[in-house]
């Protein structure tokens, strides 16, 4: 999806979402789903949510940063029916051991997607990890 036109890209993203509806595991394919974005070092800021790029915008740059690919994995989710009642938070950490920043995204309070690639529950995350910012995304695009 990632190397074609805007039109044809917003097209794939909504097929691709459409699969998410029905999927078996919808958390692991927006994962992978993701992976095959083009990849920078920075394409948007974490840390003031009112510049953080909409659906549209991420799509249209089609460049991704790992914030702006939990921002693309959380927009993919919430533009299906399947996830329309939940609540999602992109939560910025830091690992006080290893001094890493960690982006994810905390569906419903119980499953994380992005830490380090993979789907796991709240009581997986390390916990050595320091909250340093929580965004709540609304869904209103």
């Amino acid at each position: 999806m990632f190397t074609k036109n805007f039109e044809q890209q917003l097209d794939s993203w909504k097929r691709f979402r459409d699969t998410l509806e029905l999927a078996d595991d919808p958390f692991t394919e927006v994962i992978n789903f993701y992976k095959g974005a083009p990849r920078v070092s920075l394409s948007c800021d974490p840390w003031n949510k009112n510049s953080f790029p909409g659906p549209w915008q991420l799509l249209q740059e089609n460049e991704y940063c790992d914030f702006g690919i939990v921002l693309g994995m959380c927009y993919s989710l919430q533009l299906t029916d399947r996830f329309a009642g939940s609540k999602f938070e992109i939560h910025i950490n830091t690992d006080k051991e290893k001094s890493e920043t960690h982006y994810f995204l905390c569906i419903d309070d119980s499953t994380i997607i992005g830490y380090n690639g993979d789907v796991v529950s709240v009581e997986e995350l390390p916990k050595t990890l320091y909250s340093q910012a929580i965004y709540a995304m609304d869904g209103q695009y």
